[in-house]
């Protein structure tokens, strides 16, 4: 089976963990994670593409084996993110990339293509169950949005890693992992014992601050700028990516969109169908 290396860069003063999947001298893949989440809920879909690409599956900073900031108020946000993943990409010397971004990894992605200094960076865009806002801007008002909200900033501690994934199959059953060895493999790459002995999700509560800036959730302005061939994947329950948004962001000429069903935010990327979309998309 093939498997990652793992690798850890300073970029911007943070170290940054992430795994490098394949040969270097193929076209890259960045894979980019959702909010809460970590560069290792890709495995399944870097292991098939590496097979014709150079994948690099990073963890956010406050996530996952990257640094926690000292500075939360000023580092956890899209600006921060966009501008860690440009110097993670510049540290590499990697010019140009197809883009795959879940939840939060998407929004980043759109903030990159969007910006007119970066737009040539990103050729292939692939958001998965995220979009560039509501559809009359009152981003917070989103369902989705305001249940993810309800509990970023207080995650959970059990007493053992079956409880937490017990939790992780509650909370992320749209998710649409389809055994037992995934969500033991999704639990195990995002937990962390704690000083009492407890075991919780692995990411900084500090995260949350993010959603204090309103603005950092409304990306419309640079969608309108994306050059990108963009595939918009929704899941056909979801309620982080409203239908009305879809349909909206659909309308750009550049775009095309796949619902997958059954699935709500955000589908796993891990199945024959889901990957085999990708695939062809990147072509």
């Amino acid at each position: 089976m093939l498997l990652p290396k793992s690798r850890f860069e300073t970029i911007n003063g943070m170290e940054v963990h992430f795994t490098q999947w394949g040969d270097p001298q193929k076209p890259t893949v960045v894979c980019w994670h959702g909010l809460t989440r970590n560069g290792r809920d890709f495995d399944i879909l870097a292991r098939h593409l590496a097979q014709d690409y150079h994948i690099l599956c990073p963890d956010t900073i406050g996530r996952g084996w990257s640094q926690w900031s000292s500075f939360p108020e000023k580092d956890y946000c899209f600006e921060s993110y966009s501008n860690l993943a440009i110097g993670l990409l510049d540290h590499l010397g990697i010019e140009q990339v197809r883009w795959v971004g879940t939840s939060m990894g998407g929004a980043i992605g759109m903030r990159i293509a969007g910006t007119p200094l970066h737009q040539n960076r990103i050729t292939h865009l692939i958001l998965n169950d995220i979009g560039a806002g509501a559809s009359d801007n009152a981003v917070q008002d989103i369902e989705g949005i305001k249940r993810i909200i309800s509990y970023v900033g207080t995650p959970p501690q059990f007493k053992t890693f079956t409880e937490l994934k017990n939790y992780y199959k509650t909370i992320y059953a749209t998710f649409g992992l389809s055994n037992e060895q995934e969500w033991t493999d999704f639990t195990q790459y995002s937990c962390r014992r704690r000083d009492d002995g407890g075991i919780s999700p692995n990411y900084d509560p500090n995260i949350a601050l993010q959603f204090q800036q309103t603005g950092d959730l409304n990306l419309w302005k640079q969608w309108e700028a994306i050059q990108s061939k963009i595939l918009l994947i929704r899941g056909e329950i979801s309620d982080v990516l409203p239908l009305d948004v879809a349909v909206k962001m659909q309308q750009k000429s550049n775009c095309q969109m796949v619902t997958i069903p059954k699935l709500g935010h955000a589908p796993a990327l891990n199945t024959e169908e889901q990957i085999s979309i990708i695939e062809n998309f990147l072509q």
